[in-house]
């Protein structure tokens, strides 16, 4: 009998908007025609860009996860 691979919820939560932003990422890729885009790869601010939205992705991804550990611990201390 083959065992489950169990995937945390929190893990289950962090694939599946990883897997959002790249299709959104891929999706603003696919239309290069934008203009503003377009001036902000022209000028280099397009990294900025990208980092600050790294950046924001992150701290949201590491709250996210924070949240998900204190919400296992009040179960397990409801559950006690």
């Amino acid at each position: 009998m083959m065992n489950k691979i169990n995937i945390s919820r929190g893990l289950k939560t962090f694939l599946a908007v990883v897997l959002l932003w790249i299709g959104s990422i891929q999706a603003a890729l696919a239309n290069p025609k934008v203009e503003m885009a377009d001036t902000f790869r022209a000028e280099g601010k397009i990294y900025v860009v990208v980092a600050v939205m790294s950046i924001v992705f992150l701290g949201v991804a590491i709250y996210l996860f924070y949240l998900d550990r204190k919400v296992k611990k009040l179960e397990k201390h409801l559950d006690s």
